[in-house]
């Protein structure tokens, strides 16, 4: 019996499969002769277990779905705002290969658009052609967890007919948006979007950039969080052309779609889904992906507007105790802690600490994960409260709080919960925890730290 995800694809398949509408793209003559049948899903979540229906292991080229993954690797190298500087971040309104450029500077509107997708590509730093595309190459494999090849038949049609993306990297180096040989940064670009993929390569990929660029098969850390971050933020508002707009009221994914019929999706920090369909619709888009994209968000609230769903209580338990004639605060607290979670675990900090100096214990041993920004707010919080004059002790499995290495750690950390209440019952002040030997949380970034 299948799974209820591959049930779901598999239906989804048999019912789009007989949409005829769009038409398969022709510009690029070897395109043209692809099979318009053709029609495959594939999804990958976070855990790295992989999912498909239909013609998903069909090998076709990448094309335009290049661009969010090359762009991650050249942000990687420039930093978002020389990236910002050079290739900007607003949508167009028009068609993927429009002349979009600013008035003035000559920048492309953004790096989804073939103009950007160009600029993009020339960033990404090499000290030759070569070099750059063998960048380029290694990491669209390593995004998609297997070595990748380049379609030469599909490269040399491109190359012959690529006369409007040559004119837009002319058009750019005139206006001073574009350094280098616009001969050899297309060519480049031809390469790159003449790399083979299947839609179940795809739904790694966009399942790597749905996690924070970290591949969930092979669990190799392609690029930084940051970066990818900015893509999916990029993909959101630029990736589906001058259908971006639709597509966000409808769908509500950071997708990229390519006129070989390649499609993606990212659910951030739930999976990455993709589709392989050829005939386009107006915009230059999958009509079969768009329509498969559109039912699974509508079926399983994906829209990044849509409310989650409902969530077990954070915080289990917040009271004072009195222990040995001492006024213990204890909060104890479960699951993932985001904003909301963590602002109610602070609460209850807040609201059970006594107003003169005491011992405080934070129990999150059955806490999976804190995000960045709330590790260092809650260490924070601890912090303040030992400066105060209270005792704090930290019982977790993991070290979840963020903090210096040369900065002494006002609290003492233990793995279960017994041997914090046992330190607040009957430690001295100054002894210190199991682990809490001061720089022993580490920094924010390693592994284990948030």
């Amino acid at each position: 019996m299948d799974d209820p995800v591959t049930a779901a694809l598999e239906e989804l398949h048999g019912r789009l499969a007989v949409l005829r509408d769009g038409e398969v793209a022709a510009y690029i003559p070897q395109l043209a002769l692809a099979d318009p049948d053709a029609f495959g899903l594939a999804l990958c979540s976070m855990a790295g277990h992989r999912y498909q229906a239909g013609e998903a292991d069909l090998p076709f080229t990448i094309q335009s779905v290049s661009k969010p993954f090359v762009y991650a690797l050249a942000v990687g190298d420039l930093g978002p705002q020389e990236m910002l500087r050079r290739v900007g971040a607003e949508p167009s309104g028009d068609s993927f290969n429009a002349v979009s450029l600013e008035p003035g500077t000559g920048r492309p509107a953004n790096p989804m658009v073939n103009a950007g997708a160009i600029a993009t590509t020339a960033l990404v730093r090499a000290e030759s052609p070569a070099e750059r595309f063998g960048r380029i190459l290694r990491v669209l494999s390593a995004f998609a967890g297997r070595e990748l090849d380049v379609d030469e038949d599909v490269y040399a049609s491109e190359a012959r007919t690529g006369d409007r993306n040559r004119a837009l990297a002319y058009l750019m180096r005139s206006a001073g948006s574009l350094d280098g040989d616009p001969d050899e940064a297309v060519d480049v670009y031809f390469r790159q979007c003449a790399v083979r993929v299947t839609a179940a390569d795809l739904a790694v990929m966009a399942a790597t950039l749905a996690g924070g660029g970290r591949n969930p098969v092979s669990g190799e850390q392609v690029v930084a969080e940051p970066d990818a971050v900015r893509t999916l933020a990029i993909m959101a508002t630029c990736g589906m052309y001058d259908g971006a707009g639709q597509w966000l009221l409808d769908v509500g994914l950071p997708a990229k779609s390519g006129v070989a019929g390649g499609l993606i999706a990212c659910s951030p920090g739930r999976f990455g889904v993709a589709v392989y369909s050829p005939p386009l619709n107006q915009a230059g888009n999958p009509v079969r992906g768009v329509a498969a994209l559109t039912e699974m968000s509508a079926r399983f609230g994906l829209h990044l507007m849509h409310k989650s769903g409902v969530h077990a209580a954070t915080v289990t338990g917040a009271q004072r105790i009195e222990r040995g004639g001492r006024s213990i605060a204890v909060v104890s607290a479960q699951g993932t802690l985001e904003f909301t979670e963590m602002e109610a675990v602070l609460r209850a900090v807040r609201e059970v600490t006594p107003p003169v100096p005491g011992w405080v214990l934070l129990d999150l041993t059955a806490v999976t994960g804190v995000v960045a920004g709330q590790a260092t707010a809650l260490a924070a919080v601890l912090a303040d409260l030992a400066a105060r004059g209270h005792h704090v002790a930290v019982a977790a499995q993991q070290t979840f709080l963020a903090v210096a290495r040369d900065r002494p750690v006002p609290w003492r950390r233990f793995t279960t919960r017994d041997q914090a209440l046992a330190w607040c019952e009957l430690g001295e002040p100054g002894e210190p925890g199991e682990l809490g030997e001061p720089g022993e949380l580490g920094e924010p970034g390693e592994p284990g730290v948030p």
